[in-house]
């Protein structure tokens, strides 16, 4: 693999087009994004999953939910605005990044009420393609940035999914993982299923065998039996959400490795750009974790997987507190703790 790395998500005015998760492995089906329903729709499916990638979504479907709009008025233009803008961030409430691109397109029409609402509407246009283009520039950063706390001969656990397919393009964790290989640093990445999804399984191998990084496989209880034999050099994940003190939400399973890893004294870093830090959050307590259909746990490729009639409980993901993260991996540079100063001096300018 070369620096042009695939994109699992196009733009072609006025379509947004991407790749279709939920077939993958066995299938690269590309489908076609006409409207605010179509993104809602795609985000809540997961066809389009990864914090990074569901707000360029997000972004680009709040254009689509806008452009229609026939009227010249402008306090009925930033109504609608608003309407598409909540809507859409109704889809998934984790991920800060969706309500991050949102936000911030609501607030360039409350700052141009001069503007004609045809102007309006490129101007929201060039501002949803310049967060796809930011995110690729930030990723590749962010796997820059994190090649020098890669050992040589790396064996690296990751969790979920954080490659192109979650991203703009490069990724996130993934990205570190990239960079690192290219430098002929990595040894092995060992790769969680992530149930009950399986986002590791489907997508993470498919990355990685693109990129033609070594790897292997392994269910998620595995994680502590590698770590208890010294197979596992450090543990890189993404992230959903990160509050001011480093409290972080990922997939679930993020915070068992990290308390995993924090008993064996194995590093874990969590790597992320700054639009996944959410700075009106004191800590995780206070981040919303979305819970999902409780038939993602109780059957598995449309079978049944339990007795027909099992409750079960689907949280999508979990908090991994400040106390077991070693760092944060950003395209600025890697944070350390002490995570609320640290966060505060490198990111003030952008994060406010």
């Amino acid at each position: 693999m070369t620096n042009d790395l695939y994109q699992s998500i196009k733009w072609e005015n006025p379509k947004l087009y991407i790749i279709d998760q939920t077939k993958l492995p066995e299938e690269e089906s590309v489908i076609e994004l006409v409207n605010a329903e179509d993104v809602w729709d795609a985000i809540r499916q997961l066809k389009v999953r990864g914090a990074p990638a569901i707000g360029i979504a997000g972004a680009y479907g709040f254009y689509l939910g806008i452009r229609e709009f026939g009227g010249s008025s402008y306090s009925d233009f930033l109504a609608e605005c608003r309407r598409v803008a909540d809507y859409l961030n109704s889809s998934r409430p984790t991920a800060v990044n969706l309500s991050w691109a949102l936000n911030a397109l609501v607030e360039k029409v409350n700052q141009n009420e001069d503007m004609p609402v045809p102007d309006l509407k490129e101007m929201l246009l060039q501002a949803a393609i310049s967060i796809h283009n930011e995110d690729r520039e930030l990723c590749k950063n962010i796997g820059l940035n994190g090649v020098d706390i890669v050992p040589d001969n790396a064996r690296i656990l990751t969790h979920c999914n954080t490659g192109g397919l979650a991203t703009g393009q490069y990724g996130t964790a993934f990205s570190v993982i990239f960079h690192a290989h290219q430098k002929g640093k990595v040894k092995q990445v060992w790769v969680d299923e992530t149930r009950p999804l399986l986002q590791g399984a489907r997508l993470t191998t498919w990355e990685l065998q693109k990129a033609s990084v070594p790897h292997s496989l392994i269910v998620d209880s595995a994680a502590g039996f590698l770590m208890s034999r010294g197979k596992v050099d450090m543990v890189i994940t993404g992230a959903d959400r990160i509050t001011k003190n480093g409290d972080t939400a990922n997939k679930i399973g993020t915070y068992t490795l990290s308390v995993l890893a924090k008993e064996h004294g194995i590093p874990f870093y969590i790597a992320a750009p700054y639009s996944t830090l959410d700075m009106n959050l004191d800590d995780g307590s206070e981040i919303e974790i979305e819970l999902r259909d409780e038939a993602e746990v109780t059957s598995f490729n449309k079978k049944l997987s339990s007795p027909k009639g099992t409750k079960a409980y689907n949280p999508a993901f979990d908090i991994t507190p400040h106390q077991n993260i070693s760092g944060i991996i950003t395209e600025k540079g890697i944070i350390y703790p002490e995570f609320e100063t640290n966060i505060h001096n490198l990111f003030s300018n952008v994060s406010d």
